[in-house]
């Protein structure tokens, strides 16, 4: 594994106890160039892994708090009348930034959640006729709340297929809990963490997963998972070509992670319920994942 990566990897785990297949998970969405969507009840460390990794890959952070009134101006920015200029100057809105956080994403409108599309697709927004490229490396992680908790908006599937991979936190365990319990504040850890990682060499590692081999027996394996959940009635629908280029990217990161140049069978089965549980919808959604690599034989 690359030394930096390493070092990233052991700081993260440092602060975020308990936790560390969310924490690679999370890096294997950056490094694919995806965005991460965190689905759990409050409380769990979803807003604080977000923040460790800002803070120990050294990207600019910016936190977006959505909420039922939020406007789609207050995401992407507004064009202000100055009068000593004469001139309308833009103000850019907190989506400016290397890695933004959208907590409680579920929390806001459909059209504040929409104002996210463009910039989670094509790393731009355009705001009144003028497009604006957004800073690179650009990674969104969203927080959102269990659906069946008061006030939440569903994230319509146009907004869901954006997210690279779907992940939950989940209670820490008993050794974890009681280093959390007895130690330091969270905050104060925050606080004191540094960054393990220039820029540049992030964006080094994000073209270097693009080179990670996959062969054509990988690539038939892939189209065997795709092609089961289209032809089984287990399934509302299949997963479409942009799942499958998903699993691809994931694999090849979580490969990179793993210190090998080329993607084996158990890579994209370990990515897989993080890339298609928010894809696939049909009975029995909790195991839908589970059931599809259990389907699928490996050529």
């Amino acid at each position: 594994m690359n030394s930096s990566l390493n070092s990233v990897i052991r700081q993260t785990e440092s602060a975020i106890l308990g936790k560390p297949q969310q924490i690679r998970f999370a890096l294997t969405c950056l490094l694919a160039g995806g965005h991460l969507l965190i689905e759990d009840m409050p409380g769990v460390g979803k807003t604080t892994l977000s923040q460790v990794l800002a803070r120990t890959l050294g990207l600019q952070f910016s936190r977006i708090q959505f909420t039922s009134d939020l406007l789609p101006a207050d995401i992407l920015g507004v064009s202000v009348f100055e009068r000593d200029s004469g001139q309308f100057k833009f103000h850019p809105g907190p989506i400016f930034a290397q890695m933004v956080l959208a907590d409680e994403v579920n929390r806001a409108t459909p059209k504040a959640q929409s104002a996210l599309l463009e910039a989670m697709e094509e790393h731009q927004v355009t705001i009144e006729g003028t497009t604006r490229a957004l800073p690179s490396p650009f990674f969104v992680i969203a927080t959102q709340n269990p659906s069946h908790q008061v006030g939440t908006f569903p994230l319509p599937e146009s907004q869901l297929d954006r997210f690279l991979m779907r992940i939950r936190m989940g209670y820490p365990d008993e050794f974890a809990e009681r280093g959390l319990l007895s130690g330091i504040d969270r905050r104060e850890i925050i606080a004191k963490l540094t960054p393990q990682m220039e820029t540049a060499e992030l964006i080094a590692l994000q073209q270097q997963v693009k080179q990670i081999f996959v062969s054509p027996a990988l690539l038939d394996y892939v189209q065997a998972l795709l092609r089961y959940t289209r032809e089984s009635s287990r399934y509302t629908q299949g997963l479409s070509p942009r799942a499958g280029l998903a699993l691809l990217s994931a694999a090849r990161a979580w490969a990179l992670i793993d210190g090998r140049n080329a993607v084996i069978p158990e890579d994209v089965q370990t990515i897989l319920p993080g890339v298609v549980s928010h894809r696939l919808q049909g009975e029995h959604q909790n195991t839908l994942a589970r059931d599809l690599i259990e389907a699928v034989a490996i050529p």
